[in-house]
């Protein structure tokens, strides 16, 4: 799971920004992955302290073998926000690719490279999840900002 952290300034320059991602193994079993994902994430933002959170929508889903533990996983997130008291937005990932490339088409190779290039990094955000998750998070200012 990815986690990304922006820190916007209000004339839209993003001035710093943290990402990673939160691994399981593989050999444990489900509720204890789901542990562990609950501890790595609440230490992010015991550490960071973010003001807002956005998380992915899901609402379609090719792989249905993954469609459980990613619903797991998003419900430890949605507990997660409220234990913390965050406020929480949701965009799907046309609206995120829309956000950032003003195309709801664009490729994840495209939108790596504009999160690269709006936070200004010297390489492309990976691994995948969390260049997604930074672009989450882009997605969630211009938003909140009135795109």
């Amino acid at each position: 799971m990815g986690f990304g952290l922006v820190d916007a300034s209000a004339s839209g320059t993003f001035e710093t920004c943290e990402w990673g991602v939160i691994t399981t193994s593989k050999d444990k079993s489900e509720a204890a992955r789901l542990q562990e994902i609950h501890r790595d994430l609440a230490t992010v933002i015991e550490r960071f302290k973010p003001d807002v959170a956005a998380i992915e929508r899901i609402f379609f889903f090719k792989n249905a073998k993954t469609l459980v533990p990613v619903s797991q996983a998003r419900g430890i997130i949605l507990l997660l926000m409220d234990t913390f008291g965050l406020p929480h937005f949701e965009y799907t990932p046309m609206q995120v690719k829309q956000a950032m490339t003003g195309s709801g088409k664009a490729s994840k190779r495209e939108i790596q490279e504009m999160v690269g290039h709006l936070l200004k990094l010297d390489r492309v955000p990976t691994p995948d999840d969390a260049a997604d998750a930074l672009a989450i998070a882009v997605c969630h200012y211009h938003h909140s900002r009135g795109l």
